[in-house]
């Protein structure tokens, strides 16, 4: 009945779900360079362009390691790292009102962590995977 699971194109969907955000955000950031930077300013970073850029090529680069397996690890732990600073960054629930707001942020703090975990079992997956079969 799961027999499906086991087709590769299924595996590969999955990769390709869990990256989608990053392949999206940093494609936007790329076509759209001048909010890109004023995105960072909005946050307070420093050096905003210089972040702007770092966040395209994490983005982009680490989707492309974690879907592509080339490297699936490295991806997955840059896109895990990312993920806990920008959450820290950008998703401060407890630092707003008590109201809809907060409420928002904090699902999406929380759904970020989601992210992170998922990231981490698939480094995980990628580093034990290739230890036993080595």
């Amino acid at each position: 009945m799961l027999a499906f699971l086991r087709a590769p194109w299924i595996g590969r969907l999955a990769l390709l779900g869990l990256c989608a955000a990053y392949i999206q955000g940093g494609l936007n950031k790329l076509l759209d360079w001048p909010g890109a930077v004023a995105e960072a300013v909005h946050f307070g970073l420093p050096l905003p362009a210089v972040v702007a850029a770092a966040t395209i090529v994490t983005e982009l680069v680490g989707a492309a390691l974690v879907v592509s397996g080339r490297l699936r690890w490295l991806g997955a732990l840059a896109l895990a790292g990312f993920t806990l600073v920008a959450t820290f960054v950008a998703n401060r629930f407890w630092a707003l009102p008590p109201g809809h707001e907060r409420f928002m942020t904090a699902n999406a703090f929380f759904e970020h962590l989601g992210l992170i975990g998922g990231f981490l079992y698939v480094a995980r997956h990628d580093l034990l995977g290739r230890a036993t079969t080595s």
